[in-house]
């Protein structure tokens, strides 16, 4: 969720340095055919890949650098940086009864509450 002082910024148009200076959040995995692909969500479509950490990092950069410079000179409008503060921590889910009670059930054998078995599990990349 922006801001409004960050909806006033989106909306006058800043120098290209600003926008240069933001630091946007960076996902960084492993190719499965080798090396590491690099992508800003922030940014649709920037993305890259490297044979090292280092070159994907170095590659992002540029990649970035160029995103910026391209959507600027057409006059695009530059997303701001998503940020923590975009999510809350809440989530309301729903799914089948077996399996909210198969989860509660072993909720019940750990001592913890269904919510911190739940986050365990989702923390842990596994399934209940």
């Amino acid at each position: 969720m922006k801001t409004l002082n960050q909806k006033n910024k989106l909306s006058e148009k800043q120098p290209l340095d600003y926008y240069l200076n933001l630091q946007y959040p960076v996902t960084l995995y492993p190719d499965p055919e080798g090396g590491y692909v690099a992508q800003i969500k922030d940014l649709p479509g920037c993305l890259t890949q490297g044979e090292t950490l280092d070159e994907t990092i170095a590659n992002i950069n540029e990649a970035r650098e160029l995103w910026i410079e391209t959507a600027y000179e057409a006059g695009d409008e530059i997303p701001l940086p998503s940020t923590d503060d975009t999510y809350s921590g809440k989530l309301l889910l729903r799914m089948p009864k077996s399996l909210h009670r198969r989860l509660a059930e072993k909720a019940d054998r750990e001592n913890v509450s269904l919510n911190q078995y739940i986050v365990s599990v989702l923390s842990q990349g596994g399934s209940g």
